[in-house]
């Protein structure tokens, strides 16, 4: 391997704000590896909406900060045993807006023969939360083991809102796996036909139709048993009115805002669940994370689920891919190339 260098280029936040504060510096000291570490040179960098969280200051963090919470690339130094220089690895952690990222070994994953490196960066992060949403919200066990935990006798009932994006198309397919009824949310005829693609048996178009008189009208007025919202706080008032008796809504992004304070007293009416799930608190062991992670690359080495990515833009471009986030531009998944 060449000689790991003292500086290194990448993308510093020293304010909050927008796009403009991404600043694309080539000068950023390369971090010193710590035991148990690898240094990774990144080759693609996943981009998420919980990078413009940090961006915009919505999560507090200490600043100057490098954002970034998945990428793939090579191992260029280690400090870890097991973890050669030369292997090719994907991880969840922070850091990931650089050139090379220092990794703690038991976040870093192999990439399996016949998995492409931008097919692991695009797929680990939004792939992990899709999957963990589905084990332990929705309680559904792999589908050679029919079994699950919502207290209902066939296939669950579950809608998933921006059925069209980065994780929502990943829980259409997850879902679709595994017997669930799905129903998708989606902005226009091409991001609904996008869900149908995924494996959503019905589409709701959130611009032209009325949300809760179609689910009520899908479903025989039952209503559905999750809601797996990352939209936020433009549709969590239609939420509580379609999720049906003794369901969960479970609310994990902030899309177009965050929720506002819920009166408790609603949930009553129907005992609803409510769950704001984060995919780092299902993933907290090393034996939790290798467990998923491993399911999820079977699930894309078997056919099962497909990535799909919508563009790939250079690393001094990361404006851009978060304004056409933000944007509602984009169907799949987002990458950076270093």
């Amino acid at each position: 391997m060449a000689p790991v260098p003292k500086t290194m280029s990448g993308i510093l936040i020293e304010e909050t704000g927008g796009v403009e504060v991404l600043k694309w510096k080539t000068d950023l000291p390369v971090p010193e590896l710590k035991e148990g570490e690898v240094l990774v040179r990144n080759e693609f960098i996943g981009v998420n909406y919980i990078d413009t969280y940090f961006r915009t200051g919505l999560y507090k963090t200490p600043l100057p900060l490098v954002t970034g919470k998945e990428a793939a690339g090579v191992v260029v130094a280690s400090a870890a045993p097991g973890l050669k220089e030369g292997t090719r690895v994907a991880y969840v952690a922070d850091h990931a807006y650089a050139e090379l990222t220092a990794v703690p070994a038991d976040r870093v994953a192999s990439i399996p023969d016949g998995l492409a490196v931008e097919t692991a960066a695009a797929s680990l992060l939004q792939g992990l939360t899709a999957l963990t949403f589905v084990r332990e919200v929705a309680g559904l066990a792999p589908p050679h083991a029919p079994t699950n935990q919502l207290g209902v006798s066939e296939g669950p009932w579950v809608l998933v809102h921006a059925a069209a994006g980065g994780t929502g198309s990943l829980l259409v397919q997850m879902l679709a796996v595994h017997g669930a009824k799905v129903i998708g949310t989606a902005g226009g005829k091409a991001k609904c036909e996008i869900a149908r693609r995924n494996g959503a048996q019905w589409v709701v178009d959130s611009k032209s139709e009325d949300l809760v008189a179609r689910v009520k009208e899908i479903t025989g007025g039952k209503g559905v048993d999750v809601v797996f919202d990352g939209v936020g706080k433009a549709t969590f008032e239609a939420d509580l009115e379609i999720v049906a008796r003794k369901g969960t809504v479970a609310v994990f992004g902030n899309a177009s805002g965050p929720v506002p304070p819920v009166d408790i007293l609603r949930l009553g009416a129907k005992n609803v669940k409510l769950m704001r799930p984060v995919l780092f608190a299902y993933i907290a062991t090393a034996e939790e994370r290798a467990a998923y992670t491993k399911e999820l690359f079977d699930l894309l080495l078997t056919g099962k689920v497909n990535i799909h990515i919508h563009d790939i833009y250079p690393l001094q471009e990361v404006g851009r891919a978060h304004a056409d986030l933000e944007g509602r531009k984009t169907t799949g998944k987002l990458l950076l190339k270093v």
